[in-house]
């Protein structure tokens, strides 16, 4: 089938090369020119056949927003957009509307697999009406993994995005217990191979993961990760996840640690742990360290 891809950097790019691989037609648009196959969303759908699909691969927020609107004023009744960045699932609801008032259908979908996908498949996770969904599944079906796994229809609109989120919360509490963990044996002197103690996890453990393989690689090629600064970002599906908890009364204790933990890495010196050595000192005489 043709698909029109929208967003060529390192995940739409890719995506491009794993659909074409499976002997699809992708016409690409990116605001890179050395990247394009077209110059502009107009040429993009018009040189689409109709029914049409359209992949939305761009930042979330104003940037997917103006995408959509631009290109619900270029296609017409019957054709679908995916949306396959990392917009928050209300975003897609309002899409959804603001779509099907011109008889455009629309999908929301996660995706996960990072630089890796290319070679191994994407993860996907898209929600919409059945019709809408069928339109899309010979992609889906191309960008997915070999196997029976790592695809799936996950409900409305909405469903995709949401389900991505909960995965990337997810995601935050598995890397920060690895990164508890690694910080401790680094501490001790009776641990003298960090490294191969990670590595030796990967067979036979109920701990292992492909997370796990990256902090090997990692460690591989900076031992004590030395080269680095303790500083994270965080995506904003964290922050959405903890939201949506709050919302339905969920506690998720380990996932909202893991969220503040990023936090805390952004500040050089933490005004809370002053406080806390502070009253240390002050009810136990605990010694305190002075700024130079």
């Amino acid at each position: 089938m043709e698909l029109g891809l929208v967003g060529l950097g390192k995940m739409g790019g890719n995506m491009r090369e794993r659909i074409r691989r499976a002997g699809h037609t992708v016409l690409g648009y990116d605001r890179n020119a050395d990247l394009a196959d077209v110059h502009s969303l107009q040429e993009l759908v018009e040189k689409l056949k109709g029914p049409r699909v359209v992949w939305v691969m761009v930042p979330a927020g104003a940037a997917t927003q103006s995408t959509i609107d631009e290109l619900a004023a270029l296609l017409s009744p019957g054709d679908v957009v995916v949306d396959g960045g990392n917009s928050r699932w209300t975003d897609d609801e309002k899409h959804a509307v603001e779509l099907g008032l011109k008889d455009i259908g629309f999908v929301d979908c996660g995706v996960s697999g990072g630089v890796w996908g290319l070679e191994n498949g994407y993860a996907l996770m898209y929600g919409g009406t059945a019709e809408n969904v069928a339109k899309v599944q010979p992609i889906f079906d191309a960008l997915k993994p070999e196997g029976d796994f790592g695809s799936v229809h996950a409900g409305k609109v909405g469903a995709g995005h949401f389900a991505k989120m909960v995965h990337n919360g997810i995601e935050y509490a598995m890397m920060q217990a690895y990164a508890e963990g690694w910080e401790l044996l680094e501490k001790v002197n009776s641990v003298t191979d960090v490294r191969e103690v990670f590595r030796s996890w990967q067979e036979g453990t109920v701990i292992r993961s492909w997370l796990l393989d990256l902090a090997v690689n990692a460690l591989d090629e900076d031992e004590h990760l030395e080269k680095l600064r303790g500083y994270a970002q965080d995506s904003g599906e964290g922050r959405w996840t903890v939201e949506a908890a709050i919302d339905n009364a969920v506690p998720l204790p380990a996932i909202t640690a893991s969220l503040f933990a990023r936090f805390a890495s952004r500040q050089d010196d933490s005004p809370q742990m002053k406080m806390i050595a502070a009253l240390r000192n002050q009810f136990g005489g605990h010694a305190v360290e002075n700024t130079k």
